[in-house]
């Protein structure tokens, strides 16, 4: 099973952390960002790295190399960052059969085996991590609807009225359906591809989503203060 790590982003709101490298290589508790993730991706079983870069991605190519574990790397180059959709795009010819993915920003520690087994179970198109927030959060992003089983019924993008609190925690499982909701997901008032319209195009289509809560913690590494907010819950 393949592990795709998405992490081209120029990560804009680190800097000063930014300016001289990639976001995947600003330290957390004595790590790159990306190491974690390889962790997380290792933990679940896949036998396969693959890195969407873009933002100085010669310096991650540098840090880590062919391998990282004894577990080959094979990098793809997202040039123009035009959303997490576009990105799996462009990784789309080197994966091969079902596959997980993460945010590269993310650090977690949290059920990510208990995704791909309902993803197999289930035989899901796309298996989401999910975590109930409050209805203020909600606001501010994407949420998940489910039929209150775990089968997803819809994604709602930054709704006034959100119809749920759960949303996206950046650990995903998916097969090769993906691929073709990647190429038809038309660009946001963002001018990005984004992956919730991706995956809207599954439901849209038929496929089978589900939704697995968060036991844990995942946290975004969005800011500077995010990278010492994780380092006291890793202790």
């Amino acid at each position: 099973m393949d592990g795709v790590v998405l992490a081209a982003g120029e990560g804009t709101r680190m800097r000063p952390l930014t300016d001289d490298e990639p976001k995947g290589l600003v330290e957390v508790a004595g790590e790159p960002l990306l190491t974690h993730c390889f962790e997380a991706l290792l933990s679940v079983g896949v036998d396969r790295l693959i890195p969407v870069v873009g933002y100085r991605g010669d310096d991650i190519v540098a840090r880590y190399g062919e391998r990282y574990r004894d577990v080959p790397i094979e990098y793809v180059r997202q040039e123009e960052r035009l959303g997490l959709a576009h990105a799996l795009e462009r990784a789309a010819p080197a994966v091969d059969g079902t596959f997980v993915a993460m945010n590269g920003d993310n650090v977690c520690r949290a059920n990510l085996r208990e995704v791909v087994a309902r993803h197999r179970e289930t035989d899901a198109s796309a298996t989401l991590l999910v975590e109930e927030v409050g209805r203020e959060e909600a606001g501010q992003t994407g949420v998940v609807t489910t039929d209150g089983e775990g089968r997803v019924t819809g994604l709602v993008e930054k709704p006034d009225d959100p119809p749920s609190t759960l949303v996206s925690r950046g650990f995903f499982a998916f097969d090769p359906a993906i691929d073709h909701a990647c190429a038809l997901t038309r660009p946001s008032e963002r001018g990005e591809y984004e992956l919730p319209a991706a995956i809207d195009l599954l439901l849209t289509a038929g496929h089978r989503v589900e939704a697995v809560e968060l036991d844990g913690w995942c946290h975004n590494v969005n800011e500077p203060g995010d990278v010492t907010a994780v380092e006291e819950r890793l202790g």
